[in-house]
């Protein structure tokens, strides 16, 4: 197991140069441009491209881009993210500060998804064709079908002028207050838990159903054992492998959900960070947050494939 995780941590570095070759061009053709931007804000038109040539020369950017490249990377190599471009703060110290806010709320939105998908998948499974097993795939449909950031914008703007009550905007650190903290998370988590959990419910009722139907759950029954023995003991664990493929996917999609939750709720973590940098085209904070977001995905992906070995002792890694 060991040499197998080494193997594949080494396997990562030739895909994150390829990922900050590719995010670190790919940004610089999004129409528009950081000059443009800083010289629309000098009114005297005379002096526009005297002002285009010093913001270029004060911001490293009047060099080829591969040069620009060089430089990014090698300050990647040694811990250094940048700065900002329209600022000059530290893009490391302010991801620092922002990924508690974007951490609470995947952790909170991953553990709806699971209370939500988890159960009703085992029990529309154990109750096929019957009134809970058609509720239960109702509700997946419609989580899987209704858009996370619609929601959030109804229950934004419905209970303001129906109650006169919006969901808190300015953040509350947990530390300061950890039940408005918990209560200020929960409506978005609970969204982007509901938008996450449609799939999983989906795959663990049908694999639920495969498992149900295979030998050893009919010896198992024949014995006499309980209900509940036999779906947790036996049956639960060999149909959790493929949900935990599934849950790895969506990380992913988690990460581009907290980029609208963030910033329809007002939360100050990296998706809300990453859209203001957007907006001002500002390319060293865009490259830095997808170069971060990458290696989460990455390492996502490897404990994904860990997690195979615990739930069955056949996968071995060698």
């Amino acid at each position: 197991m060991r040499s197998y995780i080494i193997r594949r941590l080494l396997l990562l570095i030739p895909t994150l140069l390829i990922v900050t070759i590719i995010v670190f061009c790919a940004v610089r053709f999004v129409p528009g441009s950081v000059i443009e931007l800083m010289a629309s804000q000098i009114g005297e038109a005379e002096n526009m491209e005297e002002a285009i040539q010093a913001i270029k020369h004060s911001l490293g950017l009047d060099v080829p881009i591969y040069v620009q490249y060089g430089r990014w990377i090698g300050g990647i190599l040694t811990g250094n993210l940048g700065t900002s471009l329209w600022t000059g703060r530290s893009i490391g110290e302010e991801l620092l500060n922002r990924l508690p806010v974007s951490i609470e709320l995947g952790i909170l939105a991953i553990i709806v998804a699971l209370l939500i998908a988890i159960p009703i998948g085992i029990l529309s499974a154990i109750r096929q064709d019957t009134a809970t097993d058609y509720i239960g795939r109702s509700l997946a449909i419609f989580c899987i079908s209704v858009p996370a950031f619609w929601l959030a914008t109804l229950v934004v703007v419905y209970p303001s002028v129906w109650f006169g009550w919006t969901p808190a905007i300015q953040y509350i650190p947990f530390i300061e207050d950890p039940i408005g903290n918990l209560q200020q998370f929960i409506i978005p988590a609970t969204l982007m838990g509901m938008a996450m959990s449609g799939t999983t419910m989906r795959m663990t009722r049908t694999m639920m159903l495969e498992v149900l139907r295979q030998d050893y759950i009919r010896t198992a029954w024949a014995k006499g054992l309980k209900e509940g023995v036999v779906i947790s003991r036996h049956a639960l664990k060999n149909a959790l492998i493929p949900v935990v493929t599934i849950v790895g996917m969506q990380l992913p999609i988690l990460v581009g959900g907290a980029v609208i939750i963030e910033t329809i709720f007002g939360l100050p973590g990296i998706g809300r960070y990453f859209v203001d940098a957007l907006f001002q085209r500002d390319y060293p904070i865009i490259s830095a947050i997808n170069l971060v977001v990458a290696i989460f995905v990455m390492l996502c992906n490897l404990a994904v494939d860990i997690t195979y070995a615990y739930l069955d002792p056949r996968v071995q890694y060698t």
